[in-house]
């Protein structure tokens, strides 16, 4: 990694925030399903392997991650539900239900504010703002770039365009932090940016990339730390 980062920007879902598992998982816990940690990572590192591998590739999904996310953990779970998979694909589309913030993080982002200029950059709708205000660390943040608005998902080069500019940030001081190999560290990297994937489920444990576990991993990670 660069001396020269002076800007960190950082993906929202999977990274500053995570979601409500109870809120998302009621309509399984309705029927006395209770998915453990495992399985729910486990889940995510099979549908982020395979959805790196369809990205990278250049080719078409028929659905998007949460879908896979679920058809995965459905039949880890073996259930056959349509119905109850759509809802529970559909309910991670929304940022109000990303609002399970980790202990720590806003004091680990007062400490990097005052050594990196902070920024957000998310593919949201549009409300990932709002969000972030509501959970107590929006206002860590100089700007966010969110999908919703700018009308570009990551990885389209232009929504990080959008970003540095926002931020009058150069891309090769700038450091993205993301969970998704094909979407965030890919994106980025092809932006002109330096990159560390945040990756609490192990996807890339073995894969030689650049990776923390946590915001005090990505801390002590930095330098000067």
């Amino acid at each position: 990694m660069s001396v020269n980062i002076t800007t960190i920007f950082f993906d929202v879902g999977n990274t500053l925030l995570f979601p409500n598992r109870p809120h998302i998982l009621a309509p399984l816990h309705q029927r006395n399903i209770h998915p453990t940690i495992e399985q729910l990572h486990a889940a995510e590192r099979i549908t982020k392997t395979k959805f790196d591998a369809v990205l990278e590739n250049g080719e078409s999904l028929d659905h998007g991650f949460w879908f896979l996310f679920y058809e995965h953990l459905l039949a880890d779970l073996k259930i056959q539900d349509d119905a109850l998979h759509r809802e529970l694909a559909d309910s991670m589309r929304y940022s109000a239900n990303w609002c399970h913030i980790l202990p720590g993080t806003r004091e680990i982002l007062d400490r990097l504010a005052k050594r990196y200029r902070l920024a957000v950059i998310s593919n949201a709708d549009g409300k990932v703002a709002a969000v972030l205000a509501r959970c107590g660390i929006g206002d860590c943040f100089a700007t966010v770039t969110d999908s919703g608005v700018i009308g570009h998902e990551k990885p389209h080069p232009a929504i990080f365009q959008a970003a540095l500019q926002a931020m009058n940030a150069e891309a090769q001081h700038s450091l993205y932090v993301g969970d998704v190999y094909s979407v965030d560290y890919l994106g980025a990297t092809r932006a002109g940016m330096q990159a560390i994937l945040f990756d609490v489920a192990g996807t890339y444990r073995n894969r030689g990339l650049p990776r923390v576990e946590s915001l005090a991993e990505l801390e002590r990670m930095l330098p000067g730390a």
